[in-house]
């Protein structure tokens, strides 16, 4: 099915606000431009009722501002030529999250809906219009090709999803793909790989893996071959069957939850950092589940540090909301940046990161660069964080230690399973000794020693002779600063 759509270049100066299928309030534009949410009454006044967000609480009777632009921004791509495309299709303005989510916001993460009027018809409906997996294997092909043409199969424009990377949204019943319409959700993000990153979906396919085997929440995923396209079909979480019904369940991502606009999602630009976190999360929780929830959090770093995961920023963590109660998320978009690093720093192919300046995205204790982090940096955390060291050291060593062995069953499972050719059984393997590697030097880290390399005794130079490159950048302290981040 088609959605209806307004007169191009014309939008409409409300949107009528929807929460798991039911009406909420109003998103307002007025003539000058601002934009409001008015929640309605009888919703605001319910005891289930579920905020947008938390920064946008029912208690309030309309919010405008920042937190309310920030939290519909990040609703939308990380991607500036995404946002350019959407706006010259739908005659409207990149830069307005208001009028690009009055033509892509029926089916938004979390529970939210935003529909125009002329839409509103169409949600008791709701429905699944079928594609081939040729269909599908098209669009996913346009999406490796052109990352900037992300845009429904369907003209209606009918999803947004936050993130860099290109994606779509579909729904799958367990025989087929389809298209989502009205009330009907979706329940899979499919991804094709980032052009420059060899085997990234099997890449993050075996990071979340990996995480599940150590216990901690993460996205169900599979790497899945549509229509002769490979990508990772990841299962929405925020999705949730009862009997016969699919329901969506309200999250926002911690970037929302605290005010903070998308360009500003790593902490180097001004983004929040490990400590905010924790500290969010004492904030919005009960002590006890706070406690759960941060002891997850630090588990989640170390698995960040140990994978070279570099792209865990504050839009790479969520927030559950169901009525007054909040939760951490499931983990989601984990990519270990191993496979890419060159120990060069310069003349590097599209999508190798130097060893030199490979960093995280949150810094730990004040470090951020692989190479530099260690014991008293994650002490360091402990004591911005509020918590106690031993705790933090504890948790950080357990996963470092358990990371291998995870990595090793997981990978096997991978192996045996029969489904990969025989260059992509090499590039698992290699991740493998990568892990293996890393996890070593991270336990060497923890225990104040440094990356095990071989002694060399120094002759005196020669008078006047050049020194080499590494002695002079030793000498000088030269650092690369890090531009290469894996973003999702």
């Amino acid at each position: 099915m088609t959605t209806s759509q307004p007169q191009r270049g014309r939008t409409p100066s409300q949107l009528r606000v929807l929460m798991s299928g039911q009406p909420a309030g109003w998103l307002r534009r007025d003539e000058q431009g601002r934009v409001s949410l008015r929640y309605d009454t009888a919703y605001a006044s319910s005891r289930t009722a579920t905020p947008l967000s938390i920064k946008l609480p029912l208690t309030e009777e309309e919010h405008r501002g920042r937190p309310l632009l920030a939290w519909l921004a990040n609703l939308l791509p990380d991607n500036d030529r995404v946002l350019a495309r959407w706006a010259a299709k739908y005659q409207v303005s990149a830069g307005s999250p208001y009028a690009l989510l009055a033509h892509v916001g029926a089916d938004c993460a979390g529970a939210v809906q935003f529909l125009r009027e002329d839409q509103l018809e169409q949600v008791p409906q709701g429905g699944l219009t079928p594609l081939t997996d040729a269909e599908v294997g098209d669009l996913l092909r346009a999406l490796a090709a052109d990352p900037a043409a992300w845009t429904p199969l369907h003209e209606g424009g009918q999803f947004s999803l936050a993130g860099a990377q290109a994606k779509v949204a579909l729904h799958w019943d367990g025989q087929r793909w389809s298209e989502p319409w009205g009330r009907e959700p979706s329940t899979h993000i499919l991804k094709p790989p980032m052009p420059s990153l060899a085997y990234q979906e099997i890449n993050e396919h075996l990071c979340l893996r990996i995480a599940r085997h150590l216990d901690l929440p993460a996205a169900s995923s599979q790497v899945r071959t549509i229509g002769g396209q490979q990508v990772i079909a990841v299962e929405r979480y925020d999705r949730i069957r009862a009997g016969d019904q699919l329901l969506r369940l309200h999250q926002e991502d911690l970037c929302q939850a605290l005010g903070v606009m998308p360009a500003n999602k790593y902490q180097a630009e001004g983004g929040p950092g490990a400590a905010d976190i924790v500290s969010l999360l004492r904030r919005v929780m009960p002590a006890t589940y706070a406690e759960a929830a941060i002891g997850t959090f630090l588990d989640a770093l170390a698995l960040s540090w140990v994978l070279a995961a570099t792209d865990a920023h504050a839009k790479n963590y969520s927030l559950l909301l169901s009525g007054p109660a909040v939760r951490l998320a499931p983990l989601y978009d984990i990519n270990s940046v191993l496979p890419y690093l060159t120990a060069t720093r310069r003349g590097m192919s599209p999508g190798q990161v130097s060893t030199h300046s490979a960093r995280l995205a949150m810094s730990i204790g004040g470090k951020a660069r692989l190479d530099e982090l260690d014991r008293t940096a994650w002490a360091s955390l402990a004591t911005a964080s509020r918590l106690p060291e031993s705790t933090v050291l504890d948790r950080v060593t357990a996963v470092v230690e358990a990371v291998p062995a995870a990595a090793q069953a997981v990978l096997d499972e991978e192996g045996t399973a029969g489904q990969l050719t025989v260059d992509q059984q090499a590039f698992v393997e290699q991740f493998h000794q990568q892990i293996d590697r890393r996890a070593g030097l991270c336990r060497n880290a923890l225990l104040g020693r440094g990356p095990r390399v071989p002694r060399r005794t120094r002759r005196a130079p020669t008078p006047g002779a050049p020194r080499d490159d590494t002695q002079a950048m030793r000498s000088s302290g030269a650092e690369s600063a890090s531009s290469d981040r894996n973003t999702a």
